[in-house]
């Protein structure tokens, strides 16, 4: 966010180079628009205020003096206003300054800027011996020309305006959707940890279980003893595994009662006929063996193929949804749900923010795993490969 404020309020080489340019546009434009007032006006005529070189002359410095107009526009105009009042060639390079006060400046500002510039007409026919036209033909011009430079320049005003508004708007709706994914990765996380902090509770118990056991059996058996030690054993690699999970999603503040036993690889066929209870039509295929996976790993996908079928009842309600599951250890387990998200589909019936399908990411990821998700042709597709040890 501070890089972006940085951008937006230092400008860079491009923003640089632009003002340059658009600075040269504006001192050629205001040179023009004097050359020619001066061919046509009286500066030319006997009995002009000032020679035709010195009016020349003198409406070429206003016209330099331009190059300030962006960080003085005001003190600009007010400098070249008396200008007018002898040159003919100067009025190119004021309405070039009441441009910029007009995008720069209140409109009343500009208005009252402008309403000097045409009230010292007279004082330019009251210096001039034997002007060419009458009085109320140069307010005219002085009056239309200044209209046309401010209505301009509040236009160009308005629509800067309303850009820059609208990019922080932008930029506002970035950082809000930023803290809302972040937000769903800590709730993610926060969910994890207590469902892997009442399964490490579990492999714990049995551990002291079997230990306690061993320890009131002191003339138990070989075959006893050695079956105890096994499941201390398998018990304490899966807390193991447990706790290296716990370790790897550590939160703070993830406050909130235990919750119950969680969900695994065998538990997906209900999950599933959950959802035709519901009336979503679901094929359902699962290859590896419901108790072959490890916890951590059935959970994983548990929770992957809830989130599909959760996302084809918002998107795709009504339609069929394909649940594929396959894999074996010692390589990966692969998770696959695909549902129509055509136009036939129609609106979701549930609204979303595609919380669920970041939680879904950070789950894979934590896993050491990679996920997918997308429309691919008429069809959504959700899916993830877990890896899966031996």
């Amino acid at each position: 966010m501070s890089a972006l404020l940085f951008a937006l309020l230092v400008p860079g080489p491009r923003a640089a180079a632009r003002n340059r340019l658009a600075d040269g546009i504006a001192v050629a434009l205001a040179f023009g628009y004097g050359a020619l007032m001066l061919r046509l006006g009286d500066a030319t005529r006997e009995g002009a205020p000032l020679p035709w070189y010195a009016d020349a002359a003198l409406g070429t410095l206003g016209c330099l003096v331009l190059l300030w107009r962006r960080h003085r526009p005001v003190a600009v105009v007010v400098v070249l206003l008396p200008l007018t009042a002898v040159s003919v060639m100067a009025t190119g390079a004021v309405l070039v300054a009441l441009f910029t006060v007009a995008i720069r400046r209140r409109g009343t500002v500009a208005l009252l800027l402008a309403a000097a510039y045409v009230a010292l007409v007279p004082v330019y026919y009251l210096l001039h011996d034997d002007p060419e036209f009458p009085l109320w033909v140069d307010l005219v011009v002085r009056a239309c020309t200044a209209a046309g430079a401010l209505g301009w320049g509040m236009f160009v005003g308005a629509y800067r305006r309303l850009t820059e508004s609208l990019r922080e708007h932008a930029a506002r709706l970035e950082a809000e959707q930023q803290l809302r994914v972040d937000q769903a990765r800590l709730t993610e996380r926060a969910r994890i940890a207590r469902e892997m902090h009442d399964v490490l509770a579990h492999r714990m118990s049995m551990v002291s279980l079997h230990a306690g056991a061993l320890e009131v059996r002191t003339d138990a058996r070989p075959e006893e003893i050695a079956i105890a030690a096994g499941a201390i054993r398998a018990s304490a690699h899966e807390a193991l595994q447990e706790l290296r999970g716990v370790i790897g999603v550590l939160r703070e503040g993830a406050a909130g009662r235990p919750e119950p036993p969680q969900p695994g690889l065998a538990d997906v066929p209900d999950l599933v006929a959950g959802a035709r209870a519901m009336g979503l039509t679901v094929g359902y295929r699962c290859e590896p063996a419901a108790a072959g996976p490890p916890v951590l790993l059935g959970r994983t996908a548990y929770r992957i193929v809830q989130e599909g079928l959760t996302n084809a009842r918002k998107h795709a309600p009504g339609a069929r949804v394909e649940v594929l599951l396959s894999g074996a250890a010692g390589a990966e387990l692969r998770i696959r749900i695909t549902n129509p998200c055509g136009p036939a589909a129609g609106p979701p019936e549930v609204p979303g923010a595609g919380a669920g399908l970041i939680g879904v990411g950070e789950r894979v990821a934590l896993a050491g795993g990679r996920v997918e998700y997308g429309r691919r042709g008429d069809a959504f597709r959700l899916e993830a490969w877990l890896p899966w040890p031996t």
